[in-house]
């Protein structure tokens, strides 16, 4: 097959020949600025071979998902006006953090009516014309708004089946001018509701873990958000490839809006588990700051998206603490967590310097936490 809009031919997972340059491969699907949906909407029926994952990635994800967990749904409604309330309240966000890692919110105080436009403008974004589109791609960091196909692309192992935009609204926000008009309202207003949800789960997530409400807060963990929106187009061969390979979030929080699809999986107990779409939720999942911060006490935990045939899957994922640019605040485990018996598991970093770390290592089905424990 030849990728649209490149003169360079483009091996599919089934091609018997044995030549395969894959930077090359890479950099021809990139050159296109059309991703993973130009492949779907020039008619592929085979999988490009850079987007093929090694079999030991793929060998469970069409098991059955365990499905005699529970998984955790806390209602937030009269978190800020009931004492008591709020204790049953915190004591399930606290259960949820140490064993799950993930939980879902309802009442959470962000009208329906914005979450089901922010999943459009998302579409209409990734379906205008290409042209118009073109406008956006990029891989540098440094801009307010961007898309491409697979942040680590040059990276990674094998290239997941998504595209993506990302903008960072907090602590610098973009000028209104920089976002694409098809989706810049509802984007903005969006971003707005989730970092007012945020600072509600931080101060829960605060004495969960049996601080002060605003210790986290204090922190700046609830500061700066980037807000990343993923495209899933439909796969022609799923069992072959991902919509997003296993890791953890490289954040302190994540607030994650999914459409009714399905698809995100989580480890628990050491089994693959649906994270089912429930209407007018939000899913919650820890991330790797946190994790740190609390010396295990609150757990990252690992999670992917499956590539399926049906589609386009959307999904928008706030995350807390991520790609906040330069700040002087070292994050390490909390003094008032630790003791004698329960010393630091981890070295102190920056969010700046955490991010860089897991974005030049890609999803790669480690994690980047392994890097900064501390040898005992």
């Amino acid at each position: 097959m030849v990728v649209p809009s490149s003169d360079v031919e483009i091996q599919t997972a089934s091609d018997p020949r044995p030549n395969y340059d894959r930077k090359s491969e890479l950099q021809a699907f990139d050159d296109t600025k059309t991703g993973v949906k130009g492949l779907v909407d020039a008619g592929i029926t085979k999988l490009p071979r850079i987007f093929v994952h090694p079999p030991e990635n793929l060998k469970d994800i069409r098991t059955q998902a365990r499905t005699q967990f529970d998984f955790p749904v806390i209602d937030l409604e009269s978190c800020e006006k009931d004492p008591s309330t709020r204790e049953k309240i915190v004591k399930k966000v606290r259960e949820a953090a140490e064993t799950w890692g993930f939980f879902q919110v309802v009442n959470h105080g962000i009208p329906v009516g914005i979450l089901e436009e922010m999943l459009e403008g998302v579409g209409r974004f990734m379906e205008q014309d290409e042209e118009m589109k073109k406008l956006y791609y990029s891989r540098d960091p440094k801009k307010k708004f961007r898309w491409n196909s697979n942040f680590d692309l040059f990276s990674s192992p094998a290239a997941n089946w998504r595209d993506s935009f990302m903008y960072v609204l907090a602590p610098n926000p973009p000028h209104p001018q920089e976002l694409p008009q098809v989706c810049r309202e509802i984007m903005i207003e969006y971003s707005k509701q989730v970092m007012g949800l945020g600072r509600c789960l931080f101060e829960l997530l605060s004495e969960g873990v049996g601080l002060s409400r605003n210790h986290l807060v204090e922190l700046e963990c609830a500061d700066s958000l980037s807000v990343i929106c993923h495209y899933y187009p439909a796969c022609p061969e799923p069992d072959l490839t991902l919509g997003t390979t296993n890791h953890s979030d490289n954040d302190f929080v994540t607030v994650l809006l999914q459409d009714n699809l399905g698809g995100l999986q989580l480890k628990h107990q050491n089994q693959w588990v649906d994270v089912p779409p429930l209407p007018g939720a939000l899913v919650v999942n820890i991330g790797d700051l946190l994790q740190l911060v609390t010396n295990d006490k609150f757990k990252s935990v690992e999670h992917r998206v499956l590539s399926s045939k049906a589609g386009p899957r959307v999904s928008v994922a706030s995350f807390f603490g991520r790609d906040s640019g330069p700040s002087s605040i070292v994050h390490a485990p909390i003094k008032e967590l630790l003791s004698e018996k329960n010393p630091p598991k981890y070295r102190g970093t920056t969010a700046e310097d955490y991010s860089e770390y897991f974005c030049n290592k890609g999803l790669d089905g480690t994690s980047a936490l392994l890097h900064f424990e501390l040898q005992n």
